[in-house]
């Protein structure tokens, strides 16, 4: 079975779901710690 996707763009998207799914981790630990740290500063 041939790959409709030419090599060079496979890995483009291959390196744009690594640094995808960074992103939005990191996102996604910021909207945890920014507001614990808020709560511990506060008391």
């Amino acid at each position: 079975m041939h790959c409709p996707f030419p090599k060079p763009l496979l890995r483009w998207f291959a390196r744009f779901g690594v640094v995808g799914f960074m992103f939005f981790l990191v996102k996604g630990l910021l909207w945890l710690a920014i507001p614990a740290v808020l709560v511990a500063w506060r008391s």
